[in-house]
């Protein structure tokens, strides 16, 4: 029976596959030495452990680009093993893997001027480039060695390949031959499914990106060794939205004018308050009643007593909006003013660079940083963006270290996940600085098992998790404010994007981006409700505007308690199209130029006011215009922190 089962033919796929981690790695080994200087490993072990969490992404990239090399060998046709056949899987396996194989080889020249893996935003770069021959043939010449090296590796990959062939064998039993491959093939594609993915077939997790090499690493550099290639190129194969973009009536001037993107405020003595972000997944404003006072929804219910009852000490914005649709465009919004449009920021080319933020400027005055996600550590990235913004400490599911309180699908359940920040921010050397990002108000949408009875399915499933989410938060307090830290911290709550929608008020287009934003200082001013528009990349500098912050900072949002020196806006994406709402309009916009104007109040964006557009519409398109210019330009030429003269 085992002689039709295909043994030879699966212990030949299988050390083909295995030579192609043995050349990618011989691959990093080169990369390092070329680059050793700036890359700076302190030992062998280190370099070693490395090279283990890169086994990740090499598995990723390997796997894409042997998609095809991987049918042909299992797929069952009978005359698998004859010479024609053996031949057409030769060619195909080298022409695939050497031309990934050789992006790895540029990078041993091209990373010295660009401190990053090359990715598809190179072709960006090269795109309107007349000498591109040139440019090749100068690389080829000034850099000889580089391909003569390619080709002895190639041709040594070549002979080992050859070391081991398959024999030629033809079934006897097609019942057995068959039988073994329909069983084979389903293992490898679900194999090859997990490999794609990075190794976790977890709803919970996206597929790996660039990102998660941060989440490796102690210095940020060397997530460059963890990566390849290959892998940056097929991650960011379809990240185009991120392109410099260049409007003829938007200057230097105008974005300094429009956009104000360094910023500074003296508005405030210099103090050092704790600071504590709460990112409340999902936590849309439909669900919280002071927030929708002023809503005027027939029958509204609100899910959030303890939002409530803080808001009435605290200062709340009721006109704030996110500025992403998902959890991974949040974190970056938030901490570093960055938004998301088209795709997240952080799954671009372009997060591993110096980022100005809320956590590398309270740490320039002495504050310890702190992130929480009671999720796997590096779910959505987080782990390793942290660790690019100087994040200190990061606790996740793992430092919670006690799965019973494992939701089952997302991560540790916010009532003891909250319970144990606040036990680690008691240990805390003051003034620190932490934010937590819950998890527990998400699909599948379900509470704790002692709860259930307490809550219940509203009239939404999100709406029960919602206050499940708000009693651990009510939790969290009563247990801080027994602390001598508590009365000298900043607390803000500010939700991550919207999700389930249960009134009709919030199906309008522009209220599906409607999160609260709420402020609480025990004993402070800041007591109110203020309805100008407001946005998630504000929290950043109005917290430096609270503090006293006394250095000019890199900020396209406004301080939301600075009345003076900037005018509220919005701004945000569908993934296609851009909303800027500002003054008396709401202006949407394809990236070229304006598609429609909309009173303020038309948040359903029915009655288009485009064919009688007026100054104030003109400057709106203008200021759209000058902020996404500089969007995409700071971001890609690494300007996202303000450097002084």
């Amino acid at each position: 029976m085992f002689k039709h089962l295909r043994l030879n033919e699966f212990k030949v796929f299988f050390y083909r596959l295995s030579l192609v981690y043995l050349f990618y790695f011989f691959a990093r080994v080169l990369f390092y030495l070329f680059n050793k200087s700036i890359l700076k490993v302190d030992s062998f072990s280190e370099f070693i452990s490395l090279c283990y969490y890169g086994l990740a992404f090499d598995t990723t990239a390997i796997l894409y680009v042997n998609l095809l090399f991987i049918l042909l060998s299992v797929i069952p046709l009978y005359r698998n093993t004859n010479a024609g056949y053996q031949k057409v899987v030769f060619y195909v396996y080298f022409t695939t893997n050497l031309i990934a194989y050789a992006t790895n080889f540029v990078d041993f020249i091209y990373y010295k001027y660009t401190f990053a893996r090359t990715t598809v935003a190179v072709l960006n770069v090269l795109e309107h480039e007349t000498n591109k021959m040139t440019l090749l043939f100068s690389f080829i010449i000034d850099y000889w060695y580089v391909p003569v090296l390619f080709l002895i590796f190639s041709a040594f990959w070549v002979f080992l390949y050859k070391k081991v062939t398959v024999k030629v064998e033809v079934p006897a039993n097609k019942v057995y031959y068959f039988g073994f491959s329909t069983v084979s093939f389903l293992i490898i594609v679900l194999l090859t499914i997990g490999g794609i993915r990075g190794g976790d077939f977890n709803k919970a997790t996206r597929p790996i990106n660039l990102l998660d090499a941060s989440r490796h690493v102690t210095n940020i550099v060397h997530s460059d060794i963890v990566l390849n290639t290959p892998f940056a190129i097929i991650r960011t194969m379809f990240t185009e939205s991120f392109k410099k973009v260049s409007y003829q009536d938007v200057n230097e001037q105008v974005i300094l004018e429009k956009v104000q993107p360094i910023k500074q405020y003296n508005n405030n003595p210099q103090t050092k308050p704790n600071v504590v972000v709460f990112i409340l997944e999902s936590f849309g404003k439909e669900y919280i009643g002071a927030f929708n006072k002023d809503t005027k929804i027939p029958n509204y219910k609100s899910h959030t007593p303890f939002i409530d009852s803080l808001s009435q000490q605290s200062m709340i914005f009721t006109n704030a909006y996110a500025n992403g649709r998902q959890s991974i465009h949040g974190m970056s919004s938030v901490l570093a003013g960055i938004p998301s449009f088209k795709d997240a920021f952080t799954s671009s080319p372009y997060p591993k660079q110096k980022i100005e933020s809320l956590a590398s400027t309270l740490k320039s005055q002495g504050y310890n940083t702190s992130f929480f996600h009671g999720a796997a550590n590096g779910s959505m990235g987080f782990l390793g963006f942290s660790n690019i913004l100087g994040i200190e400490n990061y606790y996740g599911r793992t430092e919670f270290n006690d799965d019973s309180q494992f939701d089952g699908y997302w991560g540790i359940w916010d009532e003891p996940f909250l319970q144990f920040m606040e036990k680690t921010l008691d240990k805390k050397a003051t003034p620190f600085f932490a934010s937590v990002f819950t998890v527990s108000s998400h699909e599948p949408y379900v509470v704790p098992e002692k709860y259930k009875n307490r809550f219940r399915e509203g009239g939404v499933p999100i709406h029960k998790c919602v206050e499940y989410t708000d009693y651990a938060l009510k939790r969290f307090f009563d247990e801080a404010k027994k602390k001598p830290w508590f009365s000298n911290t900043i607390f803000v709550m500010v939700a991550d994007h919207c999700n389930q929608i249960y009134y009709e008020e919030y199906e309008k287009a522009i209220n599906r981006y409607a999160i609260p934003i709420l402020i609480y200082q025990p004993n402070s001013k800041y007591v109110g409700v203020d309805t100008d528009l407001a946005q998630q990349i504000d929290i950043y500098p109005t917290i430096l505007d609270m503090v006293g912050y006394p250095k000019p900072f890199r900020s396209w949002g406004r301080s939301l308690f600075d009345k003076k020196s900037s005018q509220p806006f919005v701004i945000n994406s569908t993934g296609t199209i851009y909303q800027f709402s500002k003054g008396n309009y709401i202006c949407t916009f394809d990236g070229k130029k304006a598609l429609g104007f909309y009173d303020k109040n038309d948040k359903e964006l029915k009655n288009n006011l485009i064919s009688s557009r007026n100054a104030e519409m003109q400057e709106i398109e203008l200021n759209c215009k000058a902020f996404i210019e500089d969007y995409y330009d700071r971001v890609i030429d690494q300007k996202l922190y303000y450097k002084e003269k």
